[in-house]
């Protein structure tokens, strides 16, 4: 340190390589998360979490407070890409991202590195064995001063977490101040033309534009179950899907009605959502509609989850083919089944 400066705060400081083997396999088995040794900064206990698949297309690592009672500290979380080379381990990435937040116990914070498809082309993978290596920086803030310390996380600590999301669904449950109707399979649904207008584009163009609703107090909707617009209505409010939350197949069926409204009304997160929603819970009994659903809106990931899950087994084939899911394909995307056939003579060769 130059004779002249002054070190007004102390931080301590951790910093692990980590060497990702079969990185691009890591995106066929998403839900999985690959955990660091438990690792002591600040006095602090800490973990590194690498979730296969990451978010997406992106690449993430997480840091996680775990030392029990923790709060109100100020950590930061890096991450970047480290090329090796026969001289040693070059670590002047351009690819770098670095990260703050205040913790409590069990809180992390998410670092997205890089996209799969700028990875891919990139000189930091190794193709011959499919690896990358990251290197990962925790630094934790220690002040000088304890006790001021303590009164700047008490302040930290007061300040209640945001509940705009409950705010604005409970503007949506009570329906007060409603000045628009949805009558979806006949049933009636109030809503607020301002906040559907803030968050979709569709609803923009439809409320404030010149079309036709723009003057209308009630629009019908006839070609959507209510269950599915209610459910949209809720994310457009709360920006949460309490439908995704149940298990198996209701939960696919339920992705699949709010993939086409997403892209309907021009939600892509909500699209997003779906979409992992889909890959992860693939079955004989889903796959043919989902594989449709996929085709149809654009879903170039969901599409090829799909399509190797049917062709992985004979087995799985002749059960797709045994479903109503499977009729459907064939009445609405008679060119995906020419792609299946297709993929199937190269897989036999």
């Amino acid at each position: 340190m130059p004779p002249a400066t002054v070190d007004l705060t102390e931080a301590a400081r951790f910093v692990q390589l980590f060497k990702i083997s079969g990185a691009t396999a890591t995106k066929q088995k998403p839900g999985y998360t690959a955990t660091s040794r438990a690792f002591t900064v600040g006095g602090l206990d800490w973990l590194i979490e690498f979730p296969y698949g990451g978010s997406g297309n992106w690449i993430m690592f997480r840091a996680r407070l775990i030392s029990k009672g923790s709060g109100g500290v100020a950590a930061s979380f890096g991450c970047r890409l480290v090329d090796p080379s026969p001289q040693g381990l070059v670590v002047d990435s351009p690819v770098e991202v670095i990260k703050s937040s205040i913790f409590y116990e069990n809180r992390s914070l998410d670092v997205f590195l890089i996209t799969w498809s700028d990875l891919e082309s990139s000189r930091y993978r190794k193709p011959k064995d499919d690896c990358i290596f990251v290197q990962c920086a925790l630094t934790v803030l220690e002040p000088k001063d304890a006790a001021a310390w303590e009164a700047a996380a008490d302040a930290v600590a007061s300040v209640p977490s945001s509940d705009l999301h409950l705010q604005l669904g409970e503007l949506l449950r009570s329906q007060k101040g409603s000045d628009i109707t949805f009558v979806v399979a006949g049933e009636p649904v109030p809503a607020h033309r301002s906040v559907l207008a803030a968050r979709s584009p569709v609803f923009m163009a439809g409320l404030f534009g010149d079309m036709r609703e723009k003057a209308s107090a009630i629009v019908e909707i006839n070609d959507m179950e209510v269950e599915v617009f209610k459910a949209v209505l809720h994310f457009v409010y709360t920006d949460t899907v309490p439908e995704m939350e149940q298990k198996g197949e209701q939960a696919t069926l339920m992705a699949q009605h709010l993939l086409e409204a997403a892209d309907r009304y021009g939600l892509e997160r909500l699209r997003r959502i779906c979409v992992e929603e889909m890959c992860m819970n693939i079955s004989v009994d889903t796959v043919a509609t989902t594989l449709a659903l996929a085709e149809q809106h654009g879903c170039s990931e969901l599409k090829s989850r799909c399509m190797k899950f049917i062709l992985a087994t004979p087995g799985n084939l002749h059960a797709v083919a045994a479903t109503e899911g499977y009729k459907h394909l064939e009445a609405s995307c008679p060119p995906v089944l020419t792609e299946l056939l297709n993929l199937m003579v190269k897989g036999n060769k």
